[in-house]
């Protein structure tokens, strides 16, 4: 089973610009759909940001549409979500999901915050 970790996040400032990645191991990334949640603070409920499958469909959430671009590298087992324009709403912790058949898999997290 994969196991993914994601990283990029940190403290940015309102209209500023981070790139998350999740990154697999071992390898085979390439046959899982992935998306990026995010949980924002003070709720238990983890909202779909992004996702792209293994044919490299893409879907986004309304609230990110325009801002945030997520696309995969094969060759490095890598997926990255480019974040543009961040608002403090988008402050939340992002998480890593790769989904292939029944199986899912969940990364840690990694933390966004965005100062007004």
């Amino acid at each position: 089973q994969p196991k993914l970790e994601e990283s990029g996040g940190g403290l940015v400032q309102t209209g500023g610009t981070l790139t998350l990645s999740c990154a697999a191991s071992p390898g085979n990334f390439e046959i899982y759909d992935v998306a990026w949640y995010r949980q924002a603070p003070g709720t238990q409920q983890q909202k779909l940001v992004a996702s792209i499958r293994d044919n490299g469909v893409t879907t986004y959430a309304d609230t990110v549409q325009g801002r945030f671009t997520i696309s995969r590298d094969h060759s490095k087992n890598t997926v990255y979500l480019q974040m543009n324009n961040l608002q403090p709403d988008d402050t939340a912790v992002y998480l890593c999901n790769a989904r292939h058949a029944w199986l899912s898999y969940w990364g840690k997290g990694t933390q966004v915050t965005v100062s007004s």
